[in-house]
């Protein structure tokens, strides 16, 4: 049942599946005006609202104001159940009351997931663009900070130009052929990036769910692995094809004993070859800035240049009551 908020000029319901259309509608609109360009579908909409560790019914709102127009929407997603939660959060310019309805319900759901969780706290962390539609200002009046700054980067990618690469000399690189090598390249990747900030560690089905797009299931022929000569499988790369305008690299991860041999490069070259042969005319991934292992010197070697920049917000919210 919809209820007016604390604020009288907005009135906000959780959201349900029927209403994904008009999300998404949302999103992109939001999506236009801070990158010039929509980025969303529907099924990715409806996806995310139903993940594991996300029912609709009490971690999504819809914000509407005085004219019953669509504001603004939020989530609020426990998906690994340590009590760190993501969360997102779309308003429209100028709507400050639905803004500000939307990051107080986050808050106190985020604390009642912990501490249904035996968590002493709420670690919440929100990724919005910069520039964003969402006022820093009601963020830092509630007590969110940020703490971390990634960029998106991306690479135009052409059949004719990003042809299968040479690899370096004693390493070799395949495509996952089974789910035995899926378990590897997830296995890796957890090992990999077990010291990277706000790394939380996933199960092999919700990693692979992590892979699927909306509309399909994971597709192995996008996820690699590479072996070195003498050290055995020392990295994977797991793309997917979701995205409306370009391919997407969710990880990428070489063991540490292994870096600085190429590796990397070569996992990234031969999926920038794949996407073109998809006919995907653009490749992207995201980067931490404070990332310590030199990838974003790696990405800017490759080719790829900053598209947009991503700062995460991070609220700490008590679960005492």
């Amino acid at each position: 049942m919809p209820q007016r908020s604390a604020t009288s000029r907005v009135t906000v319901r959780p959201a349900t599946v029927e209403d994904a259309a008009g999300i998404c509608e949302l999103i992109n609109t939001i999506d236009v005006i801070e990158t010039g360009e929509p980025g969303t579908e529907v099924a990715e909409v409806v996806r995310d609202m139903t993940l594991s560790g996300t029912r609709p019914e009490t971690d999504t709102w819809l914000a509407f104001d005085e004219d019953g127009a669509l504001a603004g929407y939020a989530l609020v997603c426990d998906s690994h159940g340590t009590g760190h939660i993501d969360a997102d959060h779309y308003s429209l310019p100028g709507h400050h009351e639905a803004g500000a309805a939307l990051l107080d319900l986050m808050a106190a759901r985020a604390a009642a997931i912990a501490r249904a969780n035996g968590r002493p706290e709420a670690v919440c962390h929100l990724y919005l663009r910069d520039p964003s539609t969402l006022d820093a200002t009601l963020l830092r009046e509630r007590g969110w900070e940020p703490v971390r700054r990634y960029h998106v980067l991306t690479k135009p990618v052409a059949a004719d130009t990003d042809t299968p690469p040479t690899p370096p000399p004693g390493v070799s690189v395949r495509p996952c052929a089974s789910e035995a090598d899926l378990r590897l390249a997830h296995d890796l990747v957890e090992k990999a990036f077990v010291d990277h900030f706000s790394h939380h560690p996933a199960g092999f089905e919700q990693w692979r769910e992590g892979l699927a797009t909306p509309t399909t299931e994971a597709d192995p022929s996008l996820v690699w692995l590479a072996d070195v000569a003498g050290s055995g499988t020392v990295g994977a790369l797991a793309a997917h094809d979701n995205r409306l305008t370009m391919g997407w690299v969710r990880h990428l991860g070489v063991l540490q004993d292994a870096r600085g041999r190429g590796v990397g490069a070569h996992l990234l070259r031969t999926a920038f070859a794949a996407f073109a042969v998809r006919g995907r005319a653009t490749v992207g991934l995201g980067v931490d800035t404070e990332n310590a292992t030199g990838a974003l010197a790696l990405y800017e070697h490759l080719g790829m240049k900053p598209d947009q920049a991503i700062d995460t917000w991070q609220l700490r919210t008590s679960t005492a009551p």
